[in-house]
């Protein structure tokens, strides 16, 4: 049977008529399957009757809402391609992925009037036809190039669409954060997404009486793909517009939160948010996380309170799926990203491709395989053909495998520090200076180094109410690691830089702290 991702929420308006769908919690807007897959088809009509034909590009500039939900599933029944935009770039990195990808429609929120401005009067891009969505509060006179998402919404029909894809072709691209150079393309076609949902699905605990949480910006892979195994499943997703505390508790006590999804970071502020105290907690089941691995200790104290951490480990690249660490193995295999998830194929191989010698501490390349694995980048061959070899997708981290198939991932190949002849994988020692009392958060680079080559700067976020010194931190690391591992350098920050998915932003630490270092 051929496959179209907007086909399942109408399969889903089919079997769950009125059960919620998703819910926009600051607007106090609710909508069932039924409501949501006709507010979808008025969006693809619309489309249509704009001259969007299957395979065209369209692009959103939009923050978490029903109006991304609809517009990801109309883009995928008329069978054009979504591009979804992280709207934290500023006016010329956007304008790169609109020109690379050839976007030829723009749906944006009002929050970004000005940055759209920009780009519409820069005359370089390709697209034709700009959408507005008026956001939350906003007063803002709609822009004379732009049409309003209702208006235009309004005036389409209800009825389906002509099914314009299936199976292998598109169904978005996602452009990679670009932490180094322009950013790339990364091709999902509908199987790779119905794929990465079953996956997902068949590893973790997702029931149809759920309701998900989202926090997490919808642009990327790890927020998106959850949105749409919810409507694979029939549970109710609770939108949140942005990250903030205050409506985050609120939600959770108000729509009886079972299960949501986060960053290490997030779930450390969540436990000392004077917020937590103030509301009821109980609903939530589990939480899951990735970007980093979880402190056993931050795993105790929400065990303590009765919610289990499931760690998952992916790319975009992977459409999300790749590792779990699930919460029976969170304080036994504690730093590990777990095994292969259902669906998924994982080897940590060599230099040469052989496999790694499971408990011998080897370090080598994690590689995955599964139908969820990306079709490769837009328009990029040589990238494509460096990350994907014989079915395997190549994913440049450095990792060991246990003697029980646990999975841990050491470093980036890049991110990897050879001091005096040793390799340190900076990885590790975050795992271990997280751990501290006095640490919040740690990064861990390599600066260069005349007698050593390299060697590592540790650079930490103060626990609240502590004040960690170099003679501190370096005494916890020398209980806790190899003497050539402990960092003589260390440096206090206030934060640490973040992408939108919550990982690490080591070039930006790199140029904050170039080196070299006074050794």
């Amino acid at each position: 049977m051929k496959h179209n991702i907007g086909l399942q929420l109408k399969k889903r308006a089919q079997i769950s008529a009125d059960s919620e769908a998703f819910i926009e919690f600051e607007r106090g807007r609710r909508f069932s399957f039924k409501q949501l897959n006709q507010r979808c088809n008025r969006i693809a009509n619309a489309l249509i009757e704009r001259g969007v034909k299957p395979g065209d590009r369209v692009a959103t500039l939009l923050k978490n809402g029903i109006e991304f939900i609809e517009t990801y599933y109309a883009v995928a029944k008329i069978g054009a391609v979504l591009v979804p935009v992280n709207w934290r770039l500023v006016a010329n990195e956007i304008s790169y992925i609109l020109k690379d990808a050839g976007a030829s429609t723009l749906l944006y929120d009002t929050d970004f009037d000005a940055t759209v401005s920009q780009l519409h009067d820069s005359n370089t891009l390709e697209v034709g036809s700009y959408i507005r969505v008026n956001a939350i509060g906003s007063e803002a006179a709609l822009q004379a190039f732009a049409e309003d998402y209702d208006l235009v919404a309004a005036a389409a029909a209800n009825g389906e669409p002509e099914i314009g894809a299936y199976d292998d072709d598109l169904v978005f691209i996602m452009y990679t954060s670009g932490t180094t150079g322009h950013p790339k393309g990364v091709m999902h076609s509908h199987r790779c997404m119905l794929w990465a949902e079953l996956t997902s699905l068949t590893t973790s605990d997702m029931r149809g009486e759920d309701r998900f949480l989202l926090p997490m910006p919808m642009f990327h892979v790890g927020a998106l793909v959850p949105a749409s195994q919810l409507v694979h499943r029939g549970a109710t997703g609770v939108i949140m517009r942005d990250i903030d505390m205050d409506v985050m508790f609120k939600a959770i006590e108000q729509e009886k939160v079972t299960i949501t999804m986060s960053v290490p970071a997030l779930l450390q502020f969540m436990l000392v948010a004077p917020q937590r105290e103030q509301h009821d907690m109980s609903s939530i089941r589990w939480i899951a996380t990735g970007a980093s691995p979880v402190p056993v200790s931050l795993i105790k104290q929400y065990e303590d309170i009765g919610i289990d951490i499931y760690q998952a480990y992916g790319l975009t690249e992977s459409c999300g799926p790749g590792t779990l660490l699930l919460p029976a193995d969170g304080k036994s295999k504690v730093g590990s990203c777990g095994k292969p998830q259902m669906h998924t194929e994982a080897k940590v191989v060599d230099d040469a491709g052989n496999q790694v010698t499971p408990g011998s501490g080897e370090v080598g390349e994690l590689i995955l395989a599964g139908q969820h694995i990306m079709l490769g980048y837009w328009n990029k061959p040589e990238a494509t053909a460096e990350a994907l070899k014989d079915g395997w997708l190549y994913t440049g981290d450095l990792c060991t495998v246990d003697e029980d198939g646990f999975i841990t991932i050491c470093d980036r190949k890049k991110d990897m520090v050879i001091s005096g002849g040793e390799n340190i994988y900076p990885a590790e020692l975050e795992n271990i200076l997280a751990g501290s009392p006095e640490v919040q958060e740690a990064a861990v680079i390599g600066l260069k180094s005349e007698k050593w080559g390299e060697t590592p700067l540790a650079i930490v976020v103060a626990a609240p109410g502590t004040s960690p010194t170099t003679d501190s931190l370096k005494a916890y690391c020398k209980e806790n690691l190899a003497g050539y591992k402990v960092p003589q350098l260390y440096e206090v920050v206030d934060t640490l830089p973040r992408n939108a998915s919550g990982k690490l932003l080591k070039p930006k630490l790199r140029e904050q702290f170039p080196g070299p270092a006074p050794f």
